[in-house]
Order: C-alpha cells, then sequence, then structure tokens
C-alpha cells in the first residue's frame, strides 16, 4: 500500500486500489471524450457561422466551447492520472469560465433585439445589456477564480488544509453570477411584454421567435448549472454532490451542451437580420406599428 505522502501530485500515478482522486473517484473516459466531440463540433460551427456570415461576435459562443473542450480533455486526462495536479486545475478553471461567454452572447443577441423593435421597449439601452451584465460576469468570474483556486490548491496538500475560505469565496462569485442573471431575465420579460404590446410585427418572424425561444432555454440550463455547483460546493470538496460524478455530467456537461448548442440550431445572426427591416430612418418596426395603431 503507497502512503498517501508517497504521492507526487506533480506526475502522472495511475490509480492505486484503495486510494481515493482528488475528485473522489476516477473520473469517466468516455465521458470526457464524449464532451469534447460535442463541445468542439458545437465549436467548429460557430465559427464557421461566425466567418460565414460575419457575425463576429458569435465568436464568444466559439470561445466559451473552447473552454469546454478543455475541460473536458483535462478530466479525460485525470481517468489516467486522477491524482495529478495539472488536469485538475485545468478543468476546474476552464469549466467555471465557459458559461461566462455564452451568457455575454446571449447579451449581445437581447441588444440586437431590442434595436429591432425599438429603443421604447427597453428600460435600459440595447448596449447597456452588454456593458452592465458582462461586467457583472467580469467580476463573478475573478471571484470564482480566486476562490477556486484558494480551495483547490488547499485541498492538493498533504495532508489537506481547510478549503472552508475558498469554497465560500467561490459560493459567492457563484450566486453573484445567478442574481445577474435573474437581473437579466426580469429586463427580458419586461421587452417581450412590452414588445407584445406594441404589437410589432418583428416579433412575428418565425427566425425571431426561434432565437427568442434559444434565448430563454440557454438561460434556464445555465441557472440550473448555478443552482447545482452552488449546491455541491456548500456541501463541500468532500460532499455527495461533488464526489459523484452523474450528477456533474448531467446538471453541468449536460446543461452546457445544451446551452451552447441550441445557437447552432437558432443562429444568433438571426437577431441582426430582424433589425433590416427597420426603415432607413432607423424606426424599428415595433415603433412604426405602434404609431400606426395609435393614430386609428
Amino acid at each position: 500500500m503507497v502512503s498517501k505522502s508517497a504521492i507526487n501530485r506533480n506526475i502522472c500515478i495511475h490509480p492505486i486500489p484503495g486510494r481515493k482522486s482528488t475528485y473522489g473517484y476516477d473520473p469517466s473516459l468516455a465521458a470526457g471524450i464524449v464532451f469534447c466531440a460535442l463541445f468542439g463540433l458545437s465549436m467548429l460551427l460557430h465559427t464557421f457561422a461566425s466567418i460565414r456570415y460575419r457575425t463576429w461576435w458569435q465568436l464568444v459562443f466559439s470561445i466559451g466551447a473552447l473552454c469546454e473542450v478543455l475541460g473536458w480533455a483535462g478530466r479525460a486526462w485525470s481517468h489516467s492520472c486522477p491524482y495529478q495536479t495539472t488536469p485538475y486545475l485545468l478543468q476546474i478553471c476552464t469549466l467555471i469560465i465557459a458559461p461566462t461567454f455564452f451568457t455575454a452572447g446571449i447579451y449581445v443577441i437581447l441588444g440586437r433585439l431590442i434595436r429591432s423593435f425599438g429603443r421604447g421597449v427597453s428600460p435600459i439601452s440595447a448596449a447597456a445589456y452588454l456593458y452592465i451584465f458582462c461586467t457583472a460576469d467580469v467580476v463573478s468570474l475573478v471571484v470564482q477564480a480566486a476562490g477556486g483556486g484558494m480551495a483547490a490548491i488547499a485541498f492538493e496538500q498533504n495532508p489537506p488544509k481547510n478549503t472552508d475560505n475558498g469554497t465560500h469565496i467561490m459560493v459567492a462569485g457563484i450566486l453573484f453570477q445567478l442574481a445577474s442573471i435573474i437581473v437579466f431575465v426580469s429586463l427580458f420579460i419586461i421587452v417581450i411584454f412590452r414588445t407584445l404590446k406594441s404589437k410589432g410585427e418583428v416579433l412575428r418572424q418565425r427566425k425571431t421567435q426561434w432565437i427568442i425561444a434559444a434565448m430563454v432555454l440557454s438561460v434556464v440550463l445555465i441557472v440550473i448549472r448555478s443552482i447545482y455547483r452552488t449546491i455541491e460546493l456548500l456541501q463541500g470538496w468532500t460532499g455527495y454532490l461533488i464526489t459523484t460524478e452523474r450528477y456533474f455530467i448531467v446538471l453541468d456537461g449536460a446543461m452546457m451542451v445544451g446551452a451552447v448548442g441550441i445557437f447552432n440550431i437558432a443562429r444568433p445572426g438571426w437577431a441582426t437580420l430582424a433589425s433590416k427591416d427597420s426603415d432607413i430612418e432607423g424606426e424599428s418596426q415595433v415603433e412604426m406599428t405602434d404609431r400606426s395603431w395609435n393614430n386609428k
């Protein structure tokens, strides 16, 4: 039996019978390969669409998908080297970062839709969504990364040190991100409600409806993932959720595949296509329809 102090976490050591890895289990190689393939495919499709339709801002989805690929590659690496620190930290950092790029893409989409619907349908300007909520995401990201790094380093010590401080910081970052998403959703609901009230023709376009449905689904999946990660971390680094891989596969991996993959079906550029129906003065269909309706 190899003693705990004999394990060198800087090199690859294959699983030792009776010795738990940092994860609390040996990460599934099959899951790592499958998710690398799924996120890799989404990344390539988003990149192709960005180039093909010159929607360069869509590359934020590609970057997020790339982070997911790196994270799941790290987990696949950990299958054979479950005690090694490098792949463990790789998957922690990249899988924390990835959703931030997905939400950034969603903020841009809503901003472009608001320009189509008319400025009056939104409590704040279209550009403000990107500035305000991306700033909130960056703050959340920095807090999560700092907390995750502190907790992971403490957990890796021989013997493991107290991870509570790092874990609490990480949870605070996730909760801050969740709160900002809830505020965003509230504003999103107001925009849709006002657009419906204005009887705008843009909202009746099939592509506009598809992109809105995709935004709703993506946000719901990101919220589910955030709630799961919060509960997981509150249980601690040796808790049931964090040491049971099937929950991570379903409530993190699968949720994020759906969150980014749905925009391979409902193309983000459709939000831009809707704005082409505005007149040359920049007046949206919602504003024109609302004006004609009031004149009746």
